[in-house]
């Protein structure tokens, strides 16, 4: 899969962004996605299961959220 899935997962709390990243994950079985959040404890949840998932992950801050990058 070549296109960049997002998800929008500021607003929820744990362990909804986890369950939505998994989610995109089993749809997506490879490729990119970006996983939008906007607590500090959701990303590094959110990074810590897909690294666990074998997906390689980058984080950055923008405004007043994160954007968790997800590569596989």
């Amino acid at each position: 899969m070549s296109e960049n899935v997002k998800v929008d997962a500021r607003g929820l709390s744990c362990p909804q962004p986890v369950l939505e990243t998994k989610r995109a994950i089993e749809r997506a079985q490879g490729g990119e996605l970006t996983v939008l959040v906007d607590t500090a404890t959701s990303r590094e949840n959110v990074k810590r299961f897909a690294e666990h998932a074998g997906w390689q992950v980058e984080t950055a801050s923008v405004e007043d959220y994160y954007e968790v990058r997800l590569k596989k």
